[in-house]
């Protein structure tokens, strides 16, 4: 036999996509503080970089030969603009510039700083682009490095030039000196004076060719003039490029946040970490101090309504899928404190009770406040016509229109925990029903001999909520497997609705103007009264 064929279900990426998306959305925190700090990224942009302004002036560098050099190398390769690029960026020009626009050599550094040398199009031209605050200033940075490069390069020619004229005027006064002696001796051999003075007339027109040489390094073929427009993108541009950033940004921070998060967010990472279906996900319905039995209660609001049918469905589930049998006993327990563990015990109990089963809640955590104080139970008058039986030292709640069911409370935990459950279970028992007893006991993980009883129940409920983290619903599972007992799945709370701060503050507005009605209307009361005894 051939197994199932693969299903590929392409609706699965989507409902992916959509739980990353809900997962970001959590940490909205952490995306307003990327926004924001792009938002003052690009304002401080804006605000440091509207007011700069850059100016251009373009010099061609001249070939200078070398004096000594061949007249056969091409003009282009007897520069090296590089060289050259660098030597126009360097302290030493900017001090010239610092000369020229009347400044000391200790502005110099912060003069080259704002200066930038470009080679456009690899050509012979030098473009000196020179960054201030002031149009003028720009214009005029970008004229004294163009004038201090030409300066420069026209002294190291120069250099050159005098450097080659020296050591060709000391070969001829010693070629002088050498005919004077063969002159005086009256040597009648002329051909070695005739070769020396020979030599001096070819060195002499060599200096005079190089004495004669442009020393100039270049013109200036473009000035630098004062800018209309500041330089680089505009105000708005860098406040939406600094948004984008920041979006981007807090979508970054967010994704690190959800990464590093410790927590069980969604039903996906509880179902992973637990290793076992989620049963039931109960929506936010009530807040903190209400009654915790929602089940049965006709009046409330449209959340509660919604919690109750999460109830019910969850009930439903684990009626048809593990009290099929008939009698069973459910441990709802929660890894760490929490109080939803009781209320979905007593939620389950009811929604039990109205599917027709007879329920027992047993209230074994006496680290919690009592469910008897907050559930509402049936008056010792009314019980004398009651058909549910009750355990020992139990009484009875209302369910109001889901029925009624047996409560019990013991303060002990372990093996004696599990008779009193067992003595609860057959003194409700009778010879038609099929009762169920629901055990709401301490945190497994804070107090591990409630294992004891997970042995020899039907099935454990784990309860999470927001804060639970995943290694705590591993250790869960562990424990739960090693001691044996059946591991049924887990339901999500998603917690208590949480009133706002500005629903608060809109309350205290709405009190504060009504008190302020109220006041004039007593303060005209009371003028009235005066001036009417003043009358009379």
């Amino acid at each position: 036999m051939t197994g199932p064929l693969p299903f590929d279900d392409r609706f699965d990426e989507p409902e992916q996509l959509r739980e990353q998306l809900r997962l970001l959305l959590r940490h909205r925190v952490a995306m307003a503080l990327g926004v924001v700090l792009g938002l003052l990224g690009g304002l401080a942009v804006a605000w440091y970089g509207t007011g700069t302004y850059s100016s251009a002036s373009d010099v061609l560098v001249r070939a200078g030969a070398d004096p000594f050099g061949s007249v056969n190398v091409p003009a282009d390769n007897q520069i090296s603009m590089s060289t050259e690029q660098q030597i126009a960026a360097s302290a030493a020009v900017a001090v010239r510039a610092a000369h020229t626009l009347g400044q000391p050599d200790s502005r110099a550094a912060t003069l080259q700083s704002r200066l930038r040398v470009t080679n456009p199009g690899k050509s012979q031209v030098l473009r000196f682009e020179f960054t201030a605050r002031d149009p003028g200033r720009a214009a005029r940075g970008a004229n004294a490095f163009a004038e201090a490069y030409l300066a420069d390069r026209k002294s190291r020619d120069e250099s050159a030039v005098q450097r080659a004229v020296g050591g060709m005027k000391q070969q001829i006064a010693a070629l002088t000196r050498q005919v004077k002696k063969d002159s005086e001796k009256d040597s009648e051999d002329d051909s070695g004076t005739s070769a020396a003075k020979s030599e001096i007339s070819s060195l002499r027109k060599r200096v005079s060719e190089i004495s004669s040489r442009d020393t100039d390094g270049g013109d200036i073929v473009r000035r630098a003039t004062a800018p209309t427009r500041p330089s680089g993108p505009g105000p708005r541009t860098l406040i939406v490029l600094g948004l984008a950033c920041g979006a981007v940004l807090g979508v970054l921070l967010a994704w690190l946040c959800s990464a590093l998060d410790r927590r069980a967010r969604s039903a996906r990472e509880v179902q992973a970490a637990l290793r076992a279906p989620v049963l039931g996900v109960l929506p936010r319905g009530r807040r903190t101090g209400d009654a915790p039995l929602t089940v049965g209660r006709t009046a409330g609001a449209r959340s509660q309504a919604y919690r109750s049918q999460a109830y019910r469905s969850l009930a439903y589930r684990l009626a048809h899928a593990w009290l099929s049998g008939g009698t069973g006993c459910l441990l709802v327990v929660a890894p760490r404190r929490h109080d939803a563990a009781g209320t979905v015990a007593a939620n389950l109990a009811a929604a039990f009770a109205e599917c027709g089963r007879q329920a027992v809640l047993v209230d074994a955590d006496p680290d919690a406040p009592a469910l008897a104080d907050r559930l509402p139970l049936v008056p010792e008058a009314e019980r004398a016509g009651q058909e549910t039986p009750l355990p020992e030292g139990g009484v009875l709640v209302d369910a109001g229109s889901a029925g009624r069911f047996a409560l019990c409370s013991s303060d002990r935990t372990g093996a004696p925990l599990q008779a009193d459950v067992s003595r609860a279970t057959e003194q409700v028992a009778s010879g038609t029903g099929s009762p169920v007893t629901v055990v709401a006991t301490r945190p497994l993980l804070e107090h591990p001999n409630a294992l004891a009883l997970a042995e020899h129940v039907g099935g454990v409920l784990v309860v999470t909520g927001r804060d639970t983290r995943r290694e705590d619903l591993r250790q869960v599972s562990d424990l739960i497997g090693c001691s044996g007992g059946l591991l049924l799945g887990a339901v999500v709370d998603t917690g208590p609705v949480r009133r706002g701060r500005y629903a608060a503050v809109l309350r205290r507005l709405r009190r504060r103007s009504r008190t302020e009605s109220v006041l004039p209307a007593a303060q005209r009361a009371g003028q009235h009264d005066t001036l009417t005894v003043s009358r009379r």
